[in-house]
This record gives C-alpha cells, structure tokens and sequence, in this order.
C-alpha cells in the first residue's frame, strides 16, 4: 500500500531535528532505520504528517567505553552490536541478543535507537536492555535527560519519550565480575520477532551462590518488563539447576499476556517459564566459568 500523504525533512542536527519535532508536535516522527515505521505507514496505521530522517546527521552510530560501561549512539546497527569486539567482551548478552534480530539484511540498517524508541512488544533488545539496566539519553525542548529502562518502556508502541525528543544515546554500565549472560527467544517463523524472549543476567561469588540476577522478559505482554519476582527468589540461593528452574516459573508472575493468532495467553505464559529457564541456565553456566 501507498501510506498517506507526509512532508520530508533531513535535518543535519540534532539541533534542527528537535527544532521540527517542536514546530509541529503529535504530527511529525522521527526516522531511524524505519523498518517499523514505514510498514505502519504503509499499512496506514501511523500517519505522521512529517516525518525526520536522522539519516543525515552525523556522529550517531558509535559505540565506545565510557565510565568502565558502554556508550552506544541511536544509530548504531544490530549488526554493529552483534559484530563489535567491545560489546562481545563487556555485554556479550547484547551481542547474542542483537544477533538474533531478524536477518541479515534487516540488522545492517535497523538501528537501537529505532528499536527502543518503536516499543514494538515484541522487538529483542528491549529485553537486554532492560536485564543490563540500561539508561537511555533524550534531548528535546529542554533540557536532556536520562531515563532508566524499566522506565522507559510504558505499553505497547509506547515509551517515557516525549514527543519532542529524540533518543541520542544509551549508556551500559558495568557488569560485576562472575557474571554470565544469555537471550533465549522463541521466534515467529515469519517475521523473526519474539513470541517470547528473555535475557538473563546471573553474579555469582566465589561459592557459587547468585550475589546479582537480572531478567528481562519480551514478546510475552504489551511491553517488556523484568521478572523481579525470579530475581528475588534466586538472589541468594546456589545456582543449582533446581533454583534456577524455581526462579524461571515465577518469570511470569505479573505480567497480563498477550493473546493473538500466534499464540495464547496460555502458551505465552508457558513459553516465558521454559525460556527463563534456559536463559537462567546458561547464563549461570557462563558465570561459573
């Protein structure tokens, strides 16, 4: 389909870019990699009557260390995430998670910005993003700001981000030594997207025991949320296969699950047990070693 008529800006600031989101409010969004918008436009279930491309805008697809943690720009690709040796090395868990993006040809051009910003309920990094506690940087009207990831994401297509800001950064802390990560995710066959994934980070001390555990659930209700009631029950315990498997059946307490032509409410609420699991698992495996 043809989506509805709209006027194209390419700003070649961040400056200009706001300055537009700002001259017309509620009518104008922001382009990133557009694997998400356009199709809505097309669709016509979106219809901006501007849309911003920061295709032009130089400077904000990097990713380098800062503060022992990573600094990621909004444009920076899953490929680039998933192939950067930096990343691999600090949070090999958004490398994995990256990785399992669609395909090829869709993670050389969609950007982390794009994905954050979008929300789509069952996009991957917003998973990672939430288990590495994640802080995402906006800059609009005033002045720029930093929100955390758990409070980021508000619904389903809907975020904390403003309707005259637009992502510029997101930083990474430092993971604690010990720590061992994993995505595990069952896929659309179709589209790629998660029907339900989960990343799971797990800190053990010396004796094995989990000092840290961190979860991030998507794909399962209408935004990704934590699973804090698994990270409460393992935080303190062995990382037996027991524990571990104890913590994955609370992995879908509170969340109100999706119910759709790909799987029931049911299902998911399955799928998000199973897949806790095996995060949980090799995740512990990885810390150990």
């Amino acid at each position: 389909m043809i989506p509805a008529a709209f006027e194209y800006h390419a700003p070649s600031s961040l400056r200009e870019a706001v300055s537009i989101l700002r001259r017309y409010p509620g009518e104008a969004k922001v382009l990133a990699g557009g694997h998400s918008l356009l199709p809505l436009m097309k669709l016509r279930l979106a219809q901006p009557s501007h849309l911003v491309d920061l295709g032009q805008i130089d400077g904000l697809a990097y990713i380098r260390e800062q503060d022992g943690g990573l600094a990621i720009g909004p444009m920076t690709t899953y490929y680039m995430l998933e192939s950067s040796d930096l990343v691999r090395s600090r949070t090999p868990a958004l490398a994995e998670t990256a990785a399992q993006v669609a395909d090829l040809q869709i993670r050389n051009k969609g950007s982390i910005g794009g994905s954050i910003a979008h929300a789509d309920p069952a996009a991957d990094l917003p998973a990672a993003v939430l288990a590495l506690e994640a802080s995402i940087r906006t800059r609009g009207a005033g002045r720029a700001r930093w929100v955390p990831a758990h409070r980021f994401f508000v619904d389903i297509f809907t975020t904390a981000l403003r309707e005259t800001e637009i992502i510029t950064e997101i930083f990474v802390p430092p993971l604690p030594p010990r720590t061992g990560g994993s995505y595990q995710k069952f896929a659309s066959k179709a589209s790629h997207y998660a029907i339900v994934g989960v990343a799971a980070l797990v800190t053990l001390d010396g004796r094995g025991v989990c000092r840290r555990v961190r979860i991030g659930v998507t794909g399962a209700g209408s935004r990704p949320v934590r699973a804090r009631a698994s990270e409460r029950y393992l935080t303190g315990k062995e990382a037996s296969a027991g524990n571990l498997w104890q913590a994955a059946r609370r992995a879908s307490t509170g969340i109100e699950f999706l119910n759709d032509l790909h799987g029931s409410a049911e299902y998911r609420e399955h799928l998000t047990q199973v897949f806790a699991g095996r995060a949980l698992e090799q995740a512990g495996s990885r810390a150990s070693a």
